[in-house]
């Protein structure tokens, strides 16, 4: 029976695999096959350039060959090895007896044993998954999260001069602007960009307990670790220096830590976009034949920004288990990680379908100027601490108190109660107007 998203359990390879569809070029169990084949070609080939009597076995053509089964790969090439995974019950021998038939094609079978030479399961595992993470956070994730700092930033320009009333505690407050509080998740989301792009990407590579033994043992007099280090280094990555028969996990954790900030941020901006419109300073576009409610015929729901929140949830539970438990395993090493690691791309998805809500989200907002001018219209009481700062300056006793016995009641603060207060002051007219050009529309700050 052909497999439909309908079937899927997982919503990302179900209701959301359209959005999400990139990934299966990284995290696939095809991809995964693909990696490891990658890394075991690129090995070789390093072998043959690094061992005297290896040297000269691989012409321009050859090497082109070897590359092309990597570079070539196919969904049958895929089969192929989990046929052979009914056999070995290993996945990471069937990848090297499906190797060495390539290379009976290829006119290689006396050189076939240098194939995951001196190598454990876990000197391909641990380089294929930090690859693979790797390609797909900077060739999908990085592309729709810097679009969507585009986007904000776009925003924090455009609205640089609406002025909006701030709350603290969910209290009327100080004003500020618009784009000033998009500018501050612009700032933020910057700041983790910067820490995400300066992680480093490592991979263990260093034989059955990290100690190359059997490279030792086969060539003694040979700089292995120079070679390995050397090796990683020419896949994008970083070798950790010393390790047990598995990565140690610790920058993968970093990464999953920075991702998770990244979201943290993010949760934040989907919530008060949520408010904004709740507080109707944002309308939303209206599309032809959307429902907003099965019961309620008027209802425009901000479904994206929920949706986002929903999935950025998701992502952090996954993002922190992988850091908290991939860092620890009993002795030289035990499998977990190994059940763990297939499971990275789902946080990755989930962070995607929210990035991607965001953006939409976004793209939907209409700014309603008319209810930010009379949320702040209503609200004059927020001029009282330019008032009681300027008599503070002028040494006026008590300002402090004089504006909180105006203004700490539940009666109304209005545009003429602020002008009768600052006509009784006893000070001088320039002050009085000095205090007369504020207004909850102009008290913005810088």
């Amino acid at each position: 029976m052909q497999f439909d998203s309908l079937q899927a359990i997982s919503p990302i390879d179900g209701r959301y695999r359209g959005q999400v569809e990139a990934l299966a070029s990284y995290f696939s169990e095809e991809a995964l096959i693909r990696y490891r084949v990658r890394v075991e070609i690129l090995y070789f080939i390093a072998l043959c350039e690094e061992l005297p009597h290896l040297r000269g076995i691989l012409s321009k053509d050859r090497t082109d060959r070897l590359h092309d089964i990597y570079l070539n790969f196919t969904t049958e090439d895929a089969l192929r090895i989990k046929e052979i995974e009914r056999v070995t019950n290993h996945d990471v021998k069937a990848v090297e007896y499906f190797i060495k038939e390539k290379f009976d094609d290829l006119g290689l079978s006396d050189e076939k044993e240098f194939v995951h030479f001196g190598l454990t399961s876990q000197d391909i595992n641990n380089t294929s998954f930090p690859l693979m993470i790797r390609e797909a956070v900077e060739h999908v994730f990085l592309p729709e999260f810097g679009g969507l700092i585009d986007q904000l930033q776009f925003y924090a320009t455009e609205w640089e001069h609406v002025s909006m009333l701030a709350r603290t505690h969910g209290q009327p407050a100080s004003p500020t602007r618009l784009g000033k509080e998009i500018e501050v998740y612009v700032y933020r989301l910057q700041e983790q960009l910067k820490t995400l792009e300066a992680l480093p990407h490592t991979a263990k590579f260093g034989g059955a307990t990290g100690n190359f033994n059997a490279h030792a043992v086969a060539y003694p007099q040979h700089d292995w670790k120079r070679f390995a280090a050397d090796f990683v280094r020419s896949l994008g990555l970083e070798r950790e220096a010393f390790t047990t028969q598995i990565s140690n996990y610790d920058q993968m954790a970093a990464l999953f830590d920075v991702l998770t900030r990244i979201n943290v941020i993010l949760i934040d901006l989907a919530r008060d976009f949520w408010m904004y419109i709740s507080m109707d300073y944002f309308k939303q576009q209206i599309r032809a034949g959307e429902v907003g409610s099965s019961a309620m015929p008027h209802k425009v729901n901000p479904i994206d920004f929920e949706n986002a929140e929903g999935n950025l949830g998701i992502a952090n539970s996954v993002y922190g288990f992988l850091a908290r438990k991939l860092p620890i395993s009993r002795l030289q090493r035990d499998l977990t990680d190994s059940t763990v690691l297939r499971n990275v791309g789902v946080p990755l998805a989930h962070s995607l379908i929210a990035l991607k809500s965001l953006r939409k989200g976004l793209g939907k907002v209409l700014l309603n100027k008319d209810a930010l001018y009379q949320d702040l219209e209503h609200n004059w009481a927020v001029v009282a601490e330019a008032l009681q700062t300027i008599l503070r300056r002028e040494g006026y006793p008590k300002p402090y108190e004089a504006l909180k016995e105006l203004t700490r009641t539940n009666a109304a603060i209005t545009e003429k109660a602020i002008y009768d207060f600052i006509e009784g002051l006893a000070v001088s007219d320039a002050i009085k107007e000095e205090m007369h050009r504020i207004s909850p529309h102009n008290y913005t700050g810088l």
